[in-house]
Formats: structure tokens, C-alpha cells, sequence
């Protein structure tokens, strides 16, 4: 099993802490370019080998497959730096969600706020929960870590709560 993807630092000399989790990518975009510009050039070489023989429409399906290929890891980058951050110092909680290149920020009050964890056959689903508001953390982690985070979480927003550093 991988390692989980939480990185936990404590803020403003143990006023606040920070957690971060993070999508676990195996491959960085910068090496899925040259794995792709291999598989272009290997499906080209094949796609020309058969044309030489006369089978010259095997041409447009190599174009549509490297068009495929590309798209996905045009996606997979797109997707490689999403993360979740909380913050709570100084009397307030942000949880910053980046998915896409597109960064939402939610705001809660770390009195108010409660972790929840709900398991259901294999699956764990984690949040944070005040005023009938709900968000879903952890979504970049397997179930095992899903559960790690939810204990970390509260229990630094305990500690915090009780006017102990993080």
C-alpha cells in the first residue's frame, strides 16, 4: 500500500496547524510527455511499416489512438496537483480545495466544526460539519488513510479548541 498523502505542519509557532493531502501521482506530467511522445513515435513507426505494404489505412486509427492517448494524459496533468488544505489558526478554519487549476476556499469556525466519518462496504466517506454545512475531505485518499485523516483532524481541532498548540 502506498503511503498516505498527509502532510501535517504546525503554524505560527504552534498557533494553528495546517493538513494537506495530496493525489498520489506516480507519474509526473513532465514524464508522461516523454511516454507519450515513445508511444507516438512506436505507434507511428508501426502505422508507417504497415503502409509501406499497402495498408495505408491503418494511418487514421494510429492518429486517433496517440489523439486518445493524449487526451488522457492531458487530463491525468490537469489533475496532478489537486490537493486539500486546512488551515486553522487564529480563530478560524479554511479548507482549500484545488481541483482542475481551480482553487475553492470554505471557511468554518473550528469551535462549530465536527469531523464526521461515515464507513460503508470498503469505502469511507470523510467531512467536516458546522451550521448544516457539509464538505468532503480526503477525497485524493484511499479508505485506510480517509480514517487517519479524520482521527488526526479531530484530534488536533481538540487540542486546539482546548487552547493547547496544535
Amino acid at each position: 500500500m502506498d503511503e498516505p498523502r498527509i502532510e501535517v505542519d504546525a503554524l505560527d509557532s504552534g498557533a494553528g496547524f495546517s493538513l494537506t493531502t495530496r493525489r498520489n501521482c506516480s507519474l509526473p506530467p513532465h514524464a508522461l510527455a516523454w511516454l507519450l511522445a515513445f508511444t507516438a513515435c512506436f505507434s507511428f513507426a508501426i502505422g508507417f511499416g504497415f503502409a509501406a505494404v499497402g495498408a495505408w489505412p491503418v494511418l487514421p486509427f494510429v492518429g486517433l489512438e496517440v489523439l486518445a492517448l493524449a487526451s488522457a494524459f492531458c487530463v491525468h496533468a490537469l489533475h496532478a496537483a489537486d490537493y486539500e488544505r486546512i488551515v486553522v489558526r487564529h480563530g478560524a478554519m479554511r479548507v482549500e480545495v484545488r481541483e482542475a487549476g481551480r482553487v475553492r476556499v470554505h471557511d468554518f469556525h473550528p469551535g462549530w466544526v465536527r469531523v464526521c466519518a461515515q464507513r460503508a462496504e470498503g469505502s469511507m466517506r470523510v467531512g467536516v460539519r458546522s451550521h448544516g454545512r457539509e464538505l468532503e475531505i480526503g477525497r485524493h485518499l484511499d479508505a485506510p488513510a480517509r480514517g487517519l485523516l479524520a482521527a488526526e483532524l479531530a484530534s488536533r481541532l481538540k487540542r486546539y479548541r482546548d487552547g493547547g498548540s496544535s
